[in-house]
């Protein structure tokens, strides 16, 4: 009886936190609505790469905003898994806590998908993961910059696999790393055709690897942009938007961790084909 109280005494203040919200909403949107309403969304200018000191052109050496969240990623990934995790305690902290959940997950999925002889990599594969976790989730702190939506930071990640799982391949096979691209159970006929397309396959790779993180961090923005443009000119029903923008939001923040999951697991099926070569 009493939780049954407790319940129905706690729907009208839902209820009425609800509306309150709602009605704070209503009245900025009229109070701070544009005198002239317009449309003027430019959803492709957060990613636009600036210097932080000055105005000059940008160069190979140039510190840049996107040099900046880069390096604040590192300092995040020191912090929790070096100086959060320092302490070593037999009942963790929080961030002890999180750090071993992101040690064991990234282990697991490293012995799972690749193989136990892949653990020895998995310091690097557990850096890259972190990486992009890191620079994803920072890149939805609002005016942040977001390092991972641009394909020059993915594709020199996908570069870096690429280049290592090859070289990897032929340092452990030699010559038998080539039957990754023999299908010896496909008819003698079809084999060569195979060959080919599991050669451009093969090279693709580091393509779609970098493309699909890069552009669905980018595309997650640029909507969320858009409709802020809108909530802009809307005026007093901006908060249509704005509801909008707060279920994108959400999404977004799934899409962060989701897009570091499928590069990291990506990596790890790359890291047994270079093991394991055979079809």
């Amino acid at each position: 009886m009493a939780e049954q109280g407790a319940k129905q005494g706690a729907g009208p203040i839902i209820k009425i936190a609800f509306f309150a919200v709602l009605a704070v909403v209503l009245l900025s949107g009229v109070l701070f609505s544009p005198a002239h309403p317009g449309l003027a969304i430019h959803p492709m200018d957060q990613f636009e790469i600036k210097p932080l000191f000055g105005d000059g052109k940008l160069g190979m050496f140039t510190v840049t905003n996107q040099t900046l969240w880069m390096v604040l990623a590192i300092i995040g990934i020191v912090l929790m898994l070096v100086v959060g995790s320092s302490g070593r305690a037999i009942v963790p902290n929080r961030s002890q806590s999180v750090a071993e959940m992101a040690y064991g997950f990234v282990y697991k999925m490293v012995e799972d998908v690749a193989g136990k002889d892949a653990v020895k990599y998995f310091p690097g594969i557990m850096t890259l993961f972190m990486f992009i976790l890191f620079a994803n989730f920072l890149g939805l702190i609002p005016t942040s910059f977001t390092a991972t939506s641009h394909i020059a930071v993915t594709a020199v990640l996908a570069m870096i696999v690429f280049v290592f799982v090859t070289v990897l391949g032929f340092v452990k096979n030699g010559a038998g790393f080539l039957g990754l691209f023999w299908v010896s159970s496909a008819p003698l006929a079809l084999r060569p055709i195979l060959a080919v397309i599991e050669l451009i396959s093969y090279f693709v790779r580091p393509v779609s690897h970098s493309i699909r993180l890069a552009g669905n961090v980018m595309a997650g923005h640029a909507v969320i942009k858009v409709f802020a443009g809108f909530a802009a000119a809307l005026g007093m029903f901006s908060f249509l938007p704005i509801l909008a923008i707060s279920a994108v939001y959400a999404l977004e923040v799934l899409v962060a961790f989701i897009q570091a999951y499928v590069f990291t697991i990506l990596t790890c099926v790359y890291l047994k084909d270079a093991l394991h070569p055979s079809h």
